[in-house]
Protein backbone atom coordinates (compact mmCIF):
# COMPACT_ATOMS: atom_id res chain seq x y z
CA UNK A 1 0.00 0.00 0.00
CA UNK A 2 1.38 3.37 -1.01
CA UNK A 3 1.91 5.97 1.70
CA UNK A 4 0.63 9.43 0.92
CA UNK A 5 3.35 12.10 0.78
CA UNK A 6 3.58 14.65 3.56
CA UNK A 7 1.70 17.74 2.34
CA UNK A 8 3.41 21.01 3.23
CA UNK A 9 2.24 24.63 3.20
CA UNK A 10 5.04 27.23 2.95
CA UNK A 11 4.45 30.49 4.80
CA UNK A 12 7.02 33.28 4.39
CA UNK A 13 6.80 36.87 3.21
CA UNK A 14 9.92 36.50 1.06
CA UNK A 15 9.21 34.88 -2.30
CA UNK A 16 12.85 33.87 -2.73
CA UNK A 17 12.73 31.90 0.53
CA UNK A 18 9.57 30.09 -0.52
CA UNK A 19 11.08 29.32 -3.93
CA UNK A 20 14.25 27.94 -2.36
CA UNK A 21 12.43 25.74 0.14
CA UNK A 22 10.04 24.51 -2.55
CA UNK A 23 12.99 23.52 -4.77
CA UNK A 24 14.64 21.70 -1.86
CA UNK A 25 11.52 19.76 -0.91
CA UNK A 26 10.83 18.84 -4.54
CA UNK A 27 13.80 16.46 -4.29
CA UNK A 28 12.14 14.47 -1.49
CA UNK A 29 9.79 11.72 -2.70
CA UNK A 30 7.78 11.61 0.52
CA UNK A 31 7.14 15.38 0.77
CA UNK A 32 4.92 17.52 -1.45
CA UNK A 33 4.43 21.30 -1.28
CA UNK A 34 0.72 21.96 -1.76
CA UNK A 35 0.61 25.73 -1.33
CA UNK A 36 2.26 28.97 -0.30
CA UNK A 37 1.28 31.99 1.80
CA UNK A 38 3.01 35.36 2.13
CA UNK A 39 1.49 36.47 5.44
CA UNK A 40 -0.35 35.13 8.46
CA UNK A 41 -3.84 35.83 7.15
CA UNK A 42 -3.16 33.99 3.92
CA UNK A 43 -1.64 31.12 5.91
CA UNK A 44 -4.90 30.68 7.82
CA UNK A 45 -6.96 30.76 4.62
CA UNK A 46 -4.68 28.29 2.83
CA UNK A 47 -4.54 25.99 5.86
CA UNK A 48 -8.33 25.74 6.02
CA UNK A 49 -8.52 25.22 2.26
CA UNK A 50 -5.71 22.69 1.83
CA UNK A 51 -5.53 20.95 5.24
CA UNK A 52 -1.77 20.36 4.95
CA UNK A 53 -0.03 17.88 7.20
CA UNK A 54 2.74 20.36 8.04
CA UNK A 55 2.97 24.16 7.84
CA UNK A 56 6.37 25.83 7.66
CA UNK A 57 5.73 29.09 9.48
CA UNK A 58 7.82 32.25 9.36
CA UNK A 59 7.32 34.48 12.42
CA UNK A 60 7.83 38.05 11.21
CA UNK A 61 5.37 38.80 8.42
CA UNK A 62 3.08 41.69 7.43
CA UNK A 63 -0.64 41.88 8.28
CA UNK A 64 -0.52 39.01 10.80
CA UNK A 65 2.61 37.52 12.34
CA UNK A 66 3.42 33.85 12.51
CA UNK A 67 2.72 33.49 16.22
CA UNK A 68 -0.87 34.69 15.96
CA UNK A 69 -1.35 32.72 12.74
CA UNK A 70 -0.11 29.61 14.55
CA UNK A 71 -2.50 30.23 17.43
CA UNK A 72 -5.50 30.64 15.12
CA UNK A 73 -4.64 27.67 12.92
CA UNK A 74 -4.20 25.39 15.93
CA UNK A 75 -7.57 26.47 17.32
CA UNK A 76 -9.27 25.68 14.01
CA UNK A 77 -7.19 22.73 12.80
CA UNK A 78 -5.70 21.07 15.90
CA UNK A 79 -4.33 18.10 13.93
CA UNK A 80 -2.11 20.32 11.77
CA UNK A 81 1.60 20.26 12.64
CA UNK A 82 3.38 23.62 12.60
CA UNK A 83 7.13 23.91 12.19
CA UNK A 84 8.50 27.40 12.75
CA UNK A 85 11.25 28.32 10.27
CA UNK A 86 12.71 31.67 11.23
CA UNK A 87 15.85 33.77 11.62
CA UNK A 88 15.00 34.70 15.21
CA UNK A 89 16.23 32.82 18.26
CA UNK A 90 15.24 35.44 20.85
CA UNK A 91 13.14 34.39 23.84
CA UNK A 92 10.31 36.76 22.89
CA UNK A 93 9.84 34.76 19.68
CA UNK A 94 10.59 31.23 20.88
CA UNK A 95 8.35 31.07 23.95
CA UNK A 96 5.19 32.53 22.36
CA UNK A 97 5.56 30.31 19.28
CA UNK A 98 5.74 27.13 21.37
CA UNK A 99 2.91 28.33 23.59
CA UNK A 100 0.80 29.01 20.50
CA UNK A 101 1.15 25.36 19.51
CA UNK A 102 4.17 25.06 17.22
CA UNK A 103 5.59 21.54 17.39
CA UNK A 104 8.98 22.47 15.98
CA UNK A 105 11.33 25.46 15.87
CA UNK A 106 14.13 25.64 13.31
CA UNK A 107 16.45 28.47 12.32
CA UNK A 108 16.82 29.43 8.67
CA UNK A 109 20.56 28.90 8.75
CA UNK A 110 20.00 25.19 9.44
CA UNK A 111 21.10 22.70 6.79
CA UNK A 112 18.74 21.20 4.19
CA UNK A 113 18.93 17.77 5.84
CA UNK A 114 17.88 19.26 9.17
CA UNK A 115 14.81 20.87 7.61
CA UNK A 116 13.72 17.66 5.89
CA UNK A 117 14.27 15.69 9.11
CA UNK A 118 12.28 18.24 11.13
CA UNK A 119 9.34 18.08 8.70
CA UNK A 120 9.21 14.30 9.03
CA UNK A 121 9.47 14.50 12.82
CA UNK A 122 6.64 16.97 13.32
CA UNK A 123 4.51 15.05 10.84
CA UNK A 124 4.87 12.03 13.14
CA UNK A 125 3.80 14.24 16.04
CA UNK A 126 7.29 14.40 17.53
CA UNK A 127 8.75 17.71 18.76
CA UNK A 128 11.63 19.04 16.68
CA UNK A 129 13.63 21.86 18.24
CA UNK A 130 16.93 23.18 16.90
CA UNK A 131 19.50 22.19 19.59
CA UNK A 132 20.44 25.70 20.75
CA UNK A 133 16.75 26.65 20.91
CA UNK A 134 15.87 23.47 22.79
CA UNK A 135 18.60 23.97 25.38
CA UNK A 136 17.65 27.61 25.98
CA UNK A 137 13.96 26.78 26.18
CA UNK A 138 14.34 23.80 28.47
CA UNK A 139 16.82 25.49 30.79
CA UNK A 140 14.59 28.53 31.15
CA UNK A 141 11.41 26.60 31.77
CA UNK A 142 13.04 24.07 34.05
CA UNK A 143 14.20 26.71 36.54
CA UNK A 144 11.09 26.63 38.78
CA UNK A 145 10.86 22.84 38.79
CA UNK A 146 12.29 22.45 42.31
CA UNK A 147 9.61 24.70 43.74
CA UNK A 148 6.75 22.95 41.97
CA UNK A 149 4.60 20.40 43.74
CA UNK A 150 2.95 17.39 42.14
CA UNK A 151 0.10 17.33 44.67
CA UNK A 152 -2.25 19.13 42.30
CA UNK A 153 -1.22 17.11 39.25
CA UNK A 154 -4.36 15.84 37.47
CA UNK A 155 -2.65 12.88 35.78
CA UNK A 156 -2.88 9.21 36.71
CA UNK A 157 0.28 7.22 37.48
CA UNK A 158 0.23 5.63 34.02
CA UNK A 159 -0.25 9.02 32.39
CA UNK A 160 2.74 10.32 34.36
CA UNK A 161 4.79 7.40 33.02
CA UNK A 162 3.76 8.28 29.48
CA UNK A 163 4.52 11.96 30.08
CA UNK A 164 8.03 11.14 31.31
CA UNK A 165 8.68 9.14 28.15
CA UNK A 166 7.30 11.93 25.96
CA UNK A 167 9.72 14.32 27.65
CA UNK A 168 12.55 11.89 26.89
CA UNK A 169 11.68 12.13 23.20
CA UNK A 170 10.04 8.73 22.79
CA UNK A 171 7.51 8.28 20.00
CA UNK A 172 4.26 6.37 20.54
CA UNK A 173 5.72 3.10 19.26
CA UNK A 174 8.67 3.33 21.66
CA UNK A 175 6.37 4.18 24.57
CA UNK A 176 4.16 1.21 23.72
CA UNK A 177 7.17 -1.13 23.75
CA UNK A 178 8.51 0.24 27.04
CA UNK A 179 5.13 -0.03 28.79
CA UNK A 180 4.01 -3.26 27.08
CA UNK A 181 0.78 -1.73 25.78
CA UNK A 182 -0.66 -1.06 22.33
CA UNK A 183 0.06 2.10 20.32
CA UNK A 184 -3.68 2.81 20.42
CA UNK A 185 -3.52 2.82 24.22
CA UNK A 186 -0.55 5.18 24.12
CA UNK A 187 -2.38 7.54 21.74
CA UNK A 188 -5.31 7.57 24.16
CA UNK A 189 -3.00 8.40 27.07
CA UNK A 190 -1.30 11.18 25.10
CA UNK A 191 -4.67 12.65 24.13
CA UNK A 192 -5.82 12.53 27.76
CA UNK A 193 -2.61 14.17 28.95
CA UNK A 194 -2.91 17.06 26.51
CA UNK A 195 -6.60 17.48 27.32
CA UNK A 196 -6.16 17.43 31.12
CA UNK A 197 -3.24 19.84 31.03
CA UNK A 198 -4.82 22.10 28.39
CA UNK A 199 -1.78 21.77 26.15
CA UNK A 200 -1.56 21.89 22.35
CA UNK A 201 1.41 19.62 21.61
CA UNK A 202 3.91 17.04 22.84
CA UNK A 203 6.50 19.82 23.02
CA UNK A 204 4.39 21.68 25.55
CA UNK A 205 3.84 18.43 27.44
CA UNK A 206 7.60 17.87 27.66
CA UNK A 207 8.12 21.39 28.95
CA UNK A 208 5.32 20.91 31.50
CA UNK A 209 7.12 17.79 32.75
CA UNK A 210 10.26 19.84 33.30
CA UNK A 211 8.44 22.70 34.99
CA UNK A 212 6.69 20.37 37.42
CA UNK A 213 9.77 18.31 38.21
CA UNK A 214 8.23 15.17 36.69
CA UNK A 215 11.47 14.76 34.75
CA UNK A 216 14.79 16.61 34.61
CA UNK A 217 17.16 17.88 31.94
CA UNK A 218 19.55 15.01 32.74
CA UNK A 219 16.87 12.53 31.62
CA UNK A 220 16.57 14.11 28.18
CA UNK A 221 19.18 13.02 25.61
CA UNK A 222 21.46 15.93 24.63
CA UNK A 223 19.91 18.30 27.18
CA UNK A 224 22.16 17.79 30.20
CA UNK A 225 22.29 21.23 31.84
CA UNK A 226 25.87 20.65 32.99
CA UNK A 227 27.02 20.59 29.36
CA UNK A 228 25.46 23.88 28.34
Amino acid sequence: MMTLPISVLLTDDHAIVRKGVRALLATERDIRVVGEACDGFEAIVQAELLHPHVILMDLVMPKLDGIEATRQIMSRLPCTRILVLTSFAADEKVFPAIKAGALGYLLKDSGPEELVKAIRQVHRGEPSLEPSIARKLLLELAQPSKQQSLTANPLTERELEVLRLIAQGCCNKEIALKLSVSELTVRTHVSNILSKLHLASRTQAALYALQKGITSLEDIPGMDASKS
